[in-house]
Parts: structure tokens; C-alpha cells; sequence
């Protein structure tokens, strides 16, 4: 006992500082990632609404790529197949060129790409959730389009799609695990950088599950106040 506290206390002789440090690479490429997967896919979910035909197959495309390849392999494809272009692109211009992607914006573009194709469903299903006569006394009471869209649909839109958001947010938590295998000291890998170091593989990884389930809960709690708060305006009716 006093030997696994010493391996995850702080300082020289614990691992906890790589461990924290871990924890906070997790939590901020999650951060990084939520933006840019939730207004890409809000962008897609317009795009599946319009009355484009080109635009709908080109957006069910790319969901249905996305949605089919697993995640490790879209973050390998990503991570190794755009260090391979932008050495082709700079070597029209410079001989041998030494260009390496970092695997912090790898990681958060390949699963930004992920998640925005779960989220644009999730954003679809909440369009289709309003009734037309919103958009129409909108347009009645004189607000142009934009302004019906961000006063009277996205607050509608936000509080119908957030359930289905709140599920995507807590699996993009865990899929950032995926990230240690292309380098970044995340969660996992400073986890089991650790287990391979001391031979503690049990308490380390348990250390990580942990870690992952506290992040979970917190998000759980975070969350629950949100789509409380979201939904005030129907218990005051």
C-alpha cells in the first residue's frame, strides 16, 4: 500500500505530475475539439435541410464515411496521410522537406471530423423537431433570415439537439484516448508510460480508468445543468 502511494504521489519519486499534466492534455484537446465539431456539424445538418440535392449527397457522403471508419483509423489517415500531401505540395518548392503535423491539431481535426458527423444528426433531428410556423413568424414580424435563425430557431434547435450532444461530448471525452498512439502525452500514455517503467500495469491503468470515469461524472453533472437550464422556459408555461 504504501509503495502504490508512493508511485502516485507527487515529486521525484510518484508519477502524479505526468499524470495531472496527462489529464489536462485530455481535457483541453476535448475543449479544442467540441467548437470545431459542433459548428461543422451544425453547418452539415444545414446543408442536409437545404433543398440542394448536390449539397445533401455530398454532406451524406461524408457522414456516412465518417460514421463507417473507425476512429483510430481516421485519426491514422489524418495524422500520417497530411504529412505525406504537405511534403508533396512543399516539395515542388524546397528539396527533401522536413514537415512533421503536430499531433495535438492531428488529433482534434481527425476527431472534429468524427464528431461532427454524429453531432450533424443530432442537429438534423432538431431542425426537423421545429415546427415551420416558426421560421414563418419570423418572418412575419419583419426578421430577416439570419436573425430568425439565431433568435427564434438555434435557441430551439440547442435545447432539442442537446441529449443526443450531451452523449456525443461525453464519447468524444473517451475517444481522446486514441491520441497516445500517435504521440501525445495524454491520459492513456502517460498512464502507460508509467506501467511500463514501474511494472504496476493494475494500479496505473486502474489510476487511468478512474480519471476517466471522475472526468465522465463531472461532465454528467455539468450537462444535467445545462439541459435543466435550457429547459426553464418550458416549466414556467
Amino acid at each position: 500500500m504504501d509503495e502504490a502511494l508512493t508511485l502516485l504521489s507527487f515529486g521525484p519519486e510518484g508519477w502524479s505530475d505526468e499524470i495531472a499534466s496527462g489529464v489536462i492534455v485530455t481535457v483541453s484537446l476535448a475543449l479544442a475539439t467540441l467548437p470545431f465539431g459542433l459548428l461543422l456539424g451544425f453547418f452539415i445538418a444545414l446543408a442536409k435541410d437545404s433543398d440542394e440535392p448536390a449539397l445533401r449527397l455530398a454532406t451524406e457522403i461524408y457522414t456516412t464515411i465518417f460514421r463507417g471508419l473507425p476512429e483510430l483509423l481516421t485519426l491514422f489517415i489524418v495524422f500520417y496521410g497530411a504529412q505525406i500531401i504537405i511534403r508533396q505540395i512543399a516539395g515542388l518548392f524546397v528539396d527533401q522537406p522536413t514537415i512533421e503535423i503536430n499531433s495535438f491539431v492531428a488529433g482534434m481535426f481527425a476527431l472534429g471530423l468524427v464528431f461532427s458527423s454524429y453531432a450533424s444528426e443530432a442537429f438534423l433531428s432538431a431542425f426537423k423537431g421545429i415546427p415551420s410556423g416558426q421560421y414563418e413568424g419570423g418572418f412575419a414580424v419583419g426578421l430577416t433570415r439570419f436573425q430568425t435563425m439565431r433568435l427564434v430557431i438555434l435557441p430551439q434547435l440547442i435545447r432539442l439537439a442537446l441529449p443526443a450532444l450531451s452523449n456525443l461530448w461525453l464519447i468524444l471525452l473517451k475517444d481522446t484516448a486514441l491520441v497516445s498512439v500517435i504521440g501525445l502525452t495524454d491520459i492513456l500514455r502517460q498512464s502507460g508510460i508509467a506501467a511500463r517503467v514501474t511494472k504496476e500495469a493494475f494500479l496505473f491503468f486502474g489510476t487511468a480508468c478512474l480519471l476517466y470515469l471522475v472526468l465522465a461524472i463531472i461532465s454528467s453533472v455539468f450537462l444535467g445543468y445545462i439541459e435543466r437550464w435550457s429547459k426553464r422556459g418550458e416549466a414556467m408555461r
